[in-house]
């Protein structure tokens, strides 16, 4: 239990603290950043929103509300999909991933300055290897629910 509730602890101070950092230096929430990650590693920078709400992992409507504040701000656009008027496709505006670009390199300074620093180059890798193998675990053996 004291793993659990330092990992539990220690891992929302730490998305806290980057939260705060990204919001402050570049106005993004960590959410617009996944999102906007998940589009600019796609062809087109174009996403169908099912793909997307899976490729991040959120709730199909969280997800909904969430673009609907992205593309008020101008960061992606939703379009029908060719084809299927049940399906939508999400957009990175060109203003949307110019400012993906220029929150990138603070947010990784952030990420190493907060996370990678703050311990051995060993408990570093000890950490991806646990992170893997937890990972790998709820792969094999997803929730029934």
């Amino acid at each position: 239990m004291r793993a659990w509730r330092a990992f539990v602890e220690t891992s929302e101070a730490v998305k806290q603290e980057i939260e705060r950092r990204m919001q402050r230096e570049s106005g993004l929430s960590t959410g617009d950043y996944a999102v906007m990650v998940a589009l600019s590693e796609h062809q087109d920078r174009t996403l169908r929103s099912s793909g997307l709400a899976d490729l991040i992992g959120w709730e199909r409507s969280r997800l909904s509300h969430h673009l609907g504040r992205m593309e008020r701000r101008g960061l992606i656009r939703r379009r029908t999909t060719p084809g299927d008027s049940r399906g939508a496709e999400i957009l990175l505006t060109d203003a949307g991933a110019d400012l993906f670009r220029k929150a990138s390199a603070p947010h990784l300074r952030d990420v190493h300055d907060v996370f990678v620093t703050a311990i051995t180059t060993e408990q570093l890798m000890a950490v991806e290897r646990a992170m893997r193998a937890v990972r790998a675990h709820l792969d094999e053996h997803p929730s029934a629910g």
